[in-house]
């Protein structure tokens, strides 16, 4: 049987201590880059694997974080995901991933699964029905939290999100100053922070107008296309169809304007569509959708920075950080007179 390769092999390789090539492998500043370089090209040569458990005994630190969101699946979080594992990986960390659902056992589940593994703390968009005191009870296990996209009341833990209620009171303006009054409003929930601040955005905007809200149905669907989609003959079926419709996110109103297709309203022009959130697909979809940047980007980079910090025994203050808004003007508004 060949002899297992340690960290002594390389060391003995290079004359180096153990401690250098332990440094090394983790990127140690404290190591010179030439002797970083030299000692990794040595371990990918000899094929060593860099023993993570054996880590974690000295340092009482696993690197794993977990990272809970309600759907991969949904760009918008996929592209936090993104910017959150960038930053994790900054720091040689790495990720156990779940989709909640919104649903609170698989949430406790997973959570209790991450204590198991010894993961070093969780990045949460927390589900719907997260109590403050459930977020406690966790960082009372040993586990630190950051919450990402949604927040909960009196949660003391920091928290990242868009200033929603001031994004959508952004792309609601826009509609209305291009003559839009009827209005309908479809997508996210009342029982998510976010689908409250962005209803909140939509009624402050009227009212700055002194205009009077739609008599319409305040349509709360999932964060998807086939909501979108199906929330389009729930429109139509109130009587005159509106001169706008705005989405609570992006992907919900990818799904409108395929409906609206399909029932023979072409988007931005017999009816204006907007969106939330920007993700990739927003400036290439057709018409290219106006929507709002909500700063998806930063508010994973930030969450996942304040969670290290966290790890470190550092206490970044627990409050919600708002990233502000950018209104995105494309071609899926039409202006009438």
């Amino acid at each position: 049987m060949a002899a297992k390769i340690t960290l002594s092999t390389i060391a003995d390789d290079l004359k180096v201590s153990t401690a250098t090539v332990s440094l090394a492998l983790r990127d140690s500043p404290l190591v010179a880059e030439s002797t970083r370089i030299r000692i990794r090209d040595r371990a990918k040569e000899i094929g060593y694997v860099y023993d993570r458990r054996a880590a974690s005994l000295r340092t009482q630190r696993s690197d794993i974080v977990g990272v809970l969101v309600r759907d991969i699946i949904n760009p918008f979080f996929a592209e936090i995901l993104r910017s959150i594992e960038k930053e994790l990986g900054s720091n040689r960390q790495t990720f156990l991933l779940c989709n909640h659902g919104d649903d609170l056992e698989l949430q406790s589940g997973f959570i209790s699964t991450l204590m198991q593994f010894g993961a070093d703390g969780v990045i949460m968009s927390p589900s719907v029905g997260t109590e403050a005191e459930d977020i406690a009870r966790v960082e009372a296990a040993g586990l630190p939290v950051t919450l990402v996209a949604r927040t909960v009341e009196g949660a003391n833990v920091p928290a990242f999100l868009g200033n929603d209620e001031a994004g959508f009171h952004l792309v609601t303006k826009h509609l209305i100053e291009n003559g839009h009054a009827d209005i309908a409003l479809v997508g996210g929930t009342r029982l998510t922070s976010t689908g409250r601040a962005r209803r909140r955005g939509f009624q402050s905007a009227f009212k700055e107008a002194g205009l009077s809200l739609s008599n319409r149905e305040d349509i709360e669907t999932p964060y998807d296309r086939k909501a979108g989609y199906a929330a389009v003959d729930k429109i139509l079926a109130q009587g005159k169809p509106p001169s706008a419709i705005a989405c609570c996110s992006d992907t919900v109103a990818f799904g409108v304007m395929h409906g609206l297709r399909q029932r023979g309203f072409e988007p931005g022009k017999d009816i204006a569509v907007t969106g939330y959130d920007d993700i990739e697909e927003a400036s290439i979809a057709g018409p290219a959708l106006t929507t709002v940047n909500d700063g998806h980007d930063e508010i994973g980079r930030l969450a996942a920075k304040a969670l290290y910090s966290k790890i470190k025994g550092e206490y970044p203050e627990a409050k919600d950080v708002l990233i502000e808004p950018t209104l995105k003007i494309r071609d899926s508004v039409n202006k009438i007179s």
